[in-house]
């Protein structure tokens, strides 16, 4: 037999024929025309170099050979429209992969977002990269991952970002000092406290800076931790005061405390992004629609800025 001159068109002819017992039903079934059919029968049976067909009163049966074939037509061809059905999901994005860069505050909203998305998308993976600011920007020259989860995007003309939760960034203490007992305090009483301080290119330091900046504030004393953990523990047991995102604040205890300090919250956003110059797998372009039409059902109605949609690909 022949491999190479076997087709899925010749198959399907073939399975038709049997199934139906008659060429000229078989034709009709097709949309062909019977010498068609007649003809790809022979091609089928040149190809496999046995008898395949013999008729009995009027209609086709399968020979011995020919019942093999029918066999392995079948296991074939259902093989394919499994195939054809998956391809479907992952053109629809109902299955498939992506990953997900993310900056290392936004592990307290992922969870959020993507328990959701995986109970209705079981079919789809996704692999989380978590790192710094820094980290996470590399990874995004580099094109290592299909979307990204910045507090402070990268800039650049292949950069496609929109906002999608605002991020107000609070002064934490010690349940225990001064400022926390005060109703409001302003920033100039406080510039003799040791604040802790992310790495220089967080999200955080740099709209902390900018707003000290602005307001001609100067710190005299500052520690850097470069973890969020690590700050919100040094500050309930007194070390310093520092300034955290609001969502970080949800498992803390009750040493610590929110100090009403005079323009406070600073505003900030976290943003979802995409290289304008990769293409996004049909998997995270779902995602992005999902974001996009329950976003209000996963979180706070105060924290949702929804500007999903020009990220969507139609």
């Amino acid at each position: 037999m022949n491999v190479r001159h076997l087709t899925f068109r010749l198959l399907q002819v073939y399975v038709a024929v049997i199934r139906t017992g008659s060429i000229s039903q078989a034709a009709m079934d097709l949309h062909l025309t019977q010498p068609t059919v007649s003809l790809q029968i022979k091609r089928l049976t040149e190809a496999v170099g046995h008898p395949l067909l013999e008729n009995r009163e009027g209609l086709y049966k399968p020979t011995l050979v020919g019942k093999e074939l029918y066999r392995a037509a079948l296991d074939a061809l259902t093989r394919f429209d499994d195939f054809k059905l998956f391809l479907n999901d992952a053109e629809q994005g109902n299955r498939g992969h992506f990953s997900l860069g993310i900056v290392t505050t936004a592990k307290y909203v992922v969870p959020r977002l993507l328990s959701p998305y995986a109970q209705q998308y079981p079919g789809v993976d996704v692999t989380l990269n978590i790192g710094n600011r820094e980290t996470i920007v590399k990874r995004f020259d580099n094109q290592r991952d299909d979307l990204y989860l910045f507090s402070h995007p990268p800039t650049g003309n292949n950069v496609i970002s929109g906002r999608f939760l605002r991020n107000p960034l609070v002064m934490i203490a010690p349940v225990t000092h001064w400022a926390a007992r005060r109703d409001e305090v302003d920033i100039a009483a406080l510039i003799n406290e040791r604040f802790l301080m992310r790495e220089p290119g967080s999200a955080t330091r740099m709209v902390t800076e900018t707003w000290l900046r602005d307001h001609n504030i100067q710190l005299t004393k500052t520690l850097q931790i470069e973890s969020n953990e690590a700050i919100r523990l040094s500050v309930e047991t007194g070390l310093g005061l520092a300034v955290l995102s609001e969502h970080t604040l949800a498992q803390a205890n009750a040493n610590l405390a929110v100090v009403n300090v005079k323009g406070f919250p600073l505003l900030s956003h976290w943003y979802v992004v995409r290289s304008g110059d990769k293409r996004l797998p049909a998997a995270a372009n779902q995602f992005l629609k999902f974001m996009n039409d329950h976003l209000n059902e996963w979180v706070e109605e105060k924290y949702v800025q929804n500007e999903i949609a020009k990220l969507i690909l139609s």
